[in-house]
């Protein structure tokens, strides 16, 4: 739509009518001759003295009236302005880590149809399940077993991060269990961001057997660096080695960095773990609007000077060819 950026300043327009009216004519100074009897010059001639002025035509003023109002056009500056366009910025970020250990591949959870499953297969469909709710979060995907590896850097591109989640398998990462340098990883890749709010999620079914970074370290760290993490347990916390989960552990971690512990041991309440988490951590953002704006002040701005290079133009013309015709006339003569 077109608009003008100082629609005020076109209340000047009368001050071209004020100046006409009350300003007195400019009067160029010029040579005279004075002589005794000049009212007697008067009176021979028929002709009587009046008080010099300027003589101007109508077409001189209205051009004068057709430049000031055009200038004013262009002051006031008129724009084309285009729809807004809007953007959104996501102001958090939730980076995903889970444990593709050896154990995850037991098949003691169920699908849908009640088939059996493996633990892996029942995270991946739920965290896919998860990622395609979030459509405004930036996302970020851990897996980790002996070591914790970034399969996924924090992104919009969701379609692409199911499809690296798809890709992971059991024992990618290792057979064992290293919680702590999950963190660890989860707190260099979080820190890089601008987000405002910095999210992990944590899922595991065993207990820590391999970090360098003991867990509850790992923790007092993601706490200073300001993350929240939230752990989900699944699994058997009677079992032994690399099978044992360990609830307490976990429920330390979440404690220290203001999170909280959940623990899901079948498909439902996995289900419902990520349900909550999806109402804990709600979707924001930032919307950015910005309306294009294409100044037009070199329209009016052109018009008056154009208007004005034509009127001298043609008066030039109308000398030369006035000129011309005076000196044919004498030479008739």
């Amino acid at each position: 739509m077109w608009r003008l950026e100082y629609p005020w300043l076109l209340a000047a327009a009368p001050l071209a009518w004020a100046a006409y009216r009350w300003l007195p004519p400019y009067v160029q100074a010029r040579s005279a001759l004075r002589t005794p009897f000049f009212d007697t010059m008067a009176r021979l001639t028929g002709k009587s003295p009046t008080r010099p002025g300027v003589a101007a035509g109508a077409g001189q003023l209205w051009l004068n009236v057709a430049v000031w109002l055009l200038l004013l056009l262009a002051i006031a500056r008129p724009q084309w302005v285009e729809p807004p366009l809007t953007h959104t910025e996501p102001v958090r970020d939730i980076l995903l880590a889970v444990d593709i250990s050896q154990s995850m591949d037991s098949a003691d959870f169920h699908d849908a149809q009640g088939r059996p499953a493996t633990r892996w297969q029942a995270v991946r469909d739920v965290v896919s399940d998860f990622i395609a709710k979030r459509g405004d979060d930036r996302l970020g995907l851990i897996v980790f077993g002996t070591g914790a590896y970034p399969q996924a850097p924090l992104t919009r591109d969701h379609a692409t991060l199911s499809l690296l989640l798809d890709q992971t398998a059991v024992g990618m990462a290792g057979p064992n269990t290293a919680i702590g340098d999950a963190i660890g990883l989860g707190i260099r890749m979080l820190d890089a961001a601008r987000e405002r709010d910095k999210v992990m999620i944590l899922l595991t079914d065993g207990n820590d057997t391999a970090s360098a970074v003991p867990p509850p370290r790992a923790a007092r760290l993601a706490a200073s660096h300001h993350i929240v993490v939230h752990t989900i347990g699944i699994g058997d916390p009677q079992a032994s080695g690399e099978d044992r989960v360990d609830f307490d552990a976990l429920q330390a971690i979440a404690n220290a960095t203001g999170g909280r512990f959940f623990r899901a041991g079948d498909l439902t309440a996995l289900q419902e773990v990520y349900a909550e988490l999806d109402r804990l951590t709600p979707q924001e953002v930032n919307t950015l609007r910005h309306q294009p704006k294409h100044e037009y002040f070199w329209a009016p701005l052109a018009a008056a000077l154009a208007l004005l290079a034509l009127w001298h133009a043609v008066a030039a013309l109308r000398m030369h060819v006035g000129a011309g015709k005076g000196r044919g006339s004498a030479s008739w003569t």
